[in-house]
């Protein structure tokens, strides 16, 4: 008997995690030929959802799939995710969560578009969210040598790093 991956079980853990604490679940995922999602708002080859209980219906988080459906642009569409294209599931807003590497399969649909240097899997990994920059002019015109406290709030960024 194959023994079945610790993905989904992560993954129903984190959206328990989520909805437990107030927060809004959210999955990034890489499209290929199985998933089902709304193409228009597919972005470099990936989606990012929002899958909280507000959002979806039906929401079933299996150990294949994870299927619901939900309103684009106020029209209803089903949606179908297989697990092994989830890279990651953060909380909208702290981006707590976990990244996963994409499985080697995921890619090898748009392998053909893609050089082969560049056909390796991205890998995401959660960062803290930094100061704005500041413009050259205004740090060039500031003489005292106390920094400017950082400011609170903003969103949480999930950066993906290649």
């Amino acid at each position: 008997m194959q023994e079945v991956s610790t993905k989904p079980y992560l993954l129903r853990a984190i959206y328990e995690w989520c909805t437990d604490n107030g927060y809004t679940p959210h999955i990034a995922v890489v499209v290929d030929s199985r998933t089902r999602v709304p193409m228009q708002f597919v972005k470099n080859g990936e989606i990012v959802l929002n899958i909280s209980f507000e959002a979806t219906s039906g929401l079933k988080m299996e150990n294949d799939n994870i299927h619901f459906s939900a309103r684009f642009g106020g029209v209803s569409r089903d949606i179908l995710i297989p697990v092994e294209n989830v890279i990651a599931i953060y909380a909208r807003e702290n981006g707590q969560g976990m990244a996963f590497e994409a499985s080697a399969a995921v890619g090898e649909d748009n392998a053909q578009d893609i050089p082969d240097s560049e056909s390796t899997a991205p890998i995401l990994s959660s960062v803290p969210v930094s100061e704005p920059e500041k413009k050259p002019a205004e740090s060039a015109t500031k003489d005292d040598d106390d920094p400017e406290p950082p400011k609170k709030g903003g969103r949480p960024v999930l950066t993906r790093i290649k």
